[in-house]
């Protein structure tokens, strides 16, 4: 589809044309026109019509162009989408083993929230005050959790559950 201004300037190229051929065909008609002169008008017209030609051919270009990035778009858009929904059920069903091996390990209801805090990455002080607690009290379920799971500290912990998307 043409812009405005294409259709603008392309309209006047070809306004120039056609008024440069009516002079050519007027100064051809007079024999005491200069060779330069119909030299010049000539070069105009064909100058005028190249033009147009070359931005019409140029508008064509750019649409095919932009249609095909459309086309791209929308590819990576579904591409995405679709990704998204896969990522969406890799990250359920790994909730699902979170929770599970946290109830194997039969932490308590406030150590599971404290260990999923913690997988998240949130620091003790963070923690504490999300749960509205004092740190002490995170520090003494962190260890609990610890003990619990046979881990030696925080990262050993995190490193449990995200050691199989290592490999």
């Amino acid at each position: 589809m043409f812009r405005t201004r294409d259709i603008f300037v392309i309209s006047l190229l070809i306004v120039v044309a056609v008024l440069h051929s009516y002079g050519f065909g007027l100064d051809i008609s007079q024999a005491d026109r200069p060779l330069l002169h119909l030299f010049v008008d000539a070069v105009v017209v064909l100058v005028s019509f190249v033009g147009v030609g070359y931005l019409t051919w140029e508008n064509h270009h750019k649409r095919k162009e932009i249609e095909a990035l459309h086309t791209q778009l929308h590819h990576s858009h579904t591409r995405i989408s679709d990704l998204h929904k896969k990522l969406q059920q890799a990250s359920s069903n790994y909730i699902e083993v979170i929770h599970e091996q946290l109830q194997a390990w039969e932490l308590s209801p406030t150590e599971k929230q404290v260990a999923l805090l913690l997988l998240k990455g949130l620091s003790f002080e963070e923690i504490a005050a999300i749960r509205a607690t004092k740190e002490k009290t995170v520090r003494q379920q962190a260890i609990a959790i610890y003990r619990k799971s046979g881990l030696n500290g925080r990262h050993e912990f995190a490193a449990w559950f995200f050691e199989d998307f290592l490999d």
